[in-house]
């Protein structure tokens, strides 16, 4: 039997320094497609570098396909004191258009969805999503994801980027 490299699940991978060009790219076509929002590429390049460079901040991972990155998601965390643990925070998801539906976000939230249920500090993932994304909140519902009873609220002081 030939197995055909499209349909092979896409190789996951902790990103690099290396890979800030095309998590730049994806970023501000994430924000572009879901927004409408035309990001600053230099502040956010030292936006995606800053995580890159520094676990604290955050963590991405990348999905590839043939050796070439096909999707994405960054990882940041917020303490919640009402359940002593930490929600794990999933960011900045992008799946190139061209491998949208082959189950790249499917592999990359599965992915993180088992190292935080084995990790005794991590209580939950968390998700937001644009409004009228609604092929997104398709996605985020087949994979057993619900709505929270809350509604989120800013104030951004570099809208835009």
């Amino acid at each position: 039997m030939i197995h055909s490299p499209a349909l092979s699940p896409p190789v996951l991978r902790p990103a690099t320094l290396a890979d800030a060009p095309f998590i730049t790219d994806f970023n501000a076509r994430l924000a572009e497609e879901s927004e409408g929002l035309r990001l600053d590429r230099v502040r956010l390049r030292a936006g995606v570098e800053a995580v890159l460079t520094n676990a604290t901040k955050g963590l991405y991972w990348v999905a590839e396909a043939e050796g070439v990155p096909v999707g994405q998601l960054m990882i940041t965390w917020e303490w919640s004191d009402w359940r002593n643990g930490f929600f794990w925070w999933i960011q900045s998801v992008y799946v190139r258009a061209d491998w949208r539906g082959r189950g790249v976000f499917t592999s990359l939230y599965d992915f993180v969805r088992d190292q935080a249920a084995r990790r005794e500090d991590v209580c939950g993932l968390r998700l937001y999503v644009e409004n009228h994304n609604e092929r997104a909140k398709r996605s985020y519902e087949r994979l057993g994801l619900g709505r929270t009873a809350y509604d989120m609220y800013e104030v951004d002081f570099r809208k835009g980027g």
